[in-house]
C-alpha cells in the first residue's frame, strides 16, 4: 500500500519531535532553558513544559539538600600541631539560573571552597579550641562559605566538623594529661573531705567537752567497739576521773 509509508514516516518524525518539545520536570527539580544561546528569564519546572527545539536547550537542576564530604585536609593549628581534620556540608541550590550561568560547575566549586575553607579557617584557632569548640567553628565555617558561594545560587544550610586525626605522640600526650587531671580532682576531693570531717570532729568535740557525761559514754561504746575484734590483747586508758576517785578515798581512809 503506497499510502502507509509516508504516514509511518510522518508519524515517526512526530514521535521524535514531541520527545524532544515536551519534557517532564519532578518537583525538586528546575529547568534552566537557553533559546539561540540566551537564558530565559526564569526557570521551568516543576511539571510539563514545552521547548521549541532545537533552537531551545534545557539544563536540569536539582533543588534537593546535597551532602558532601570534605576529604581529609592537612592543618597545622595556631600552636604548631598538625593534624588530618575532614568535614561534611549539607546544601542546596536556590537560584537554578545563578548555579548554571555564574559558575561552571557549582559542585565542584563548592567542594574546593570548602577544602580551602577548612584549611584557612582551622589553621587560625590552637589544638584545644579545635576539640573543645567545635559548634563555634561550625557555625564560622558555614557563614564563611555560604557568603561566597552565594553568588552562584547556593545555600549552605550546615558545616560540621566529622573527625579530627592527631599524632600519636599528641595522642599520648593528651591520654597522660587527662591522667594527671583526674589525680589532681581525686586528691581535691579528698581534701575537701577530710577538711569537712575535721569541721564536724571539732564541733563534736566542743559540745562532747561541755557535757563529762557524754565523753564516758563515748569511751564505753569504743570499748564495745574493740571487744567486737578477736583480736587476743586489748589495751585502753583509764579516765583520769576513775584514778582520782580511788585516791581520794585512800587518803581519806589514812586520816
Amino acid at each position: 500500500m503506497p499510502g502507509i509509508a509516508p504516514f509511518i514516516t510522518f508519524l515517526f518524525i512526530l514521535v521524535i519531535l514531541l520527545s524532544n518539545w515536551l519534557k517532564v520536570l519532578k518537583e525538586y527539580e528546575r529547568g534552566v532553558v537557553f533559546r539561540l544561546g540566551r537564558v530565559l528569564p526564569s526557570s521551568k519546572g516543576p511539571g510539563l513544559i514545552f521547548l521549541f527545539w532545537p533552537i531551545d536547550k534545557l539544563i536540569k537542576v536539582s533543588l534537593r539538600t546535597i551532602v558532601m564530604d570534605v576529604p581529609p585536609q592537612d592543618i597545622i593549628t595556631k600552636d604548631n600541631v598538625s593534624v588530618k581534620v575532614n568535614a561534611v556540608i549539607y546544601y542546596r541550590v536556590i537560584e537554578p539560573t545563578k548555579a548554571i550561568l555564574e559558575v561552571q560547575d557549582f559542585q565542584y566549586a563548592t567542594s574546593q571552597l570548602s577544602q580551602t575553607t577548612l584549611r584557612s579557617v582551622l589553621g587560625e584557632v590552637e589544638l584545644d579550641e579545635l576539640l573543645s569548640a567545635r559548634d563555634k567553628l561550625n557555625l564560622k565555617l558555614q557563614t564563611i562559605i555560604d557568603q561566597h558561594s552565594d553568588p552562584w545560587g547556593v545555600k549552605v544550610s550546615m558545616v560540621e566538623i566529622k573527625h579530627v586525626d592527631l599524632p600519636q605522640e599528641m595522642q599520648r600526650a593528651m591520654a597522660k594529661q587527662a591522667e594527671a587531671e583526674r589525680e589532681r580532682r581525686a586528691k581535691v576531693i579528698h581534701a575537701e573531705g577530710e577538711y569537712e570531717a575535721s569541721v564536724k570532729l571539732f564541733m563534736a568535740a566542743e559540745k562532747m567537752s561541755g557535757n563529762p557525761t557524754t565523753l564516758h559514754l563515748r569511751y564505753l561504746q569504743t570499748l564495745m567497739d574493740i571487744s567486737a575484734d578477736n583480736s587476743s590483747t586489748i589495751v585502753f586508758p583509764l579516765p583520769i576521773d576513775i584514778l582520782s576517785a580511788f585516791t581520794s578515798n585512800q587518803n581519806a581512809k589514812k586520816e
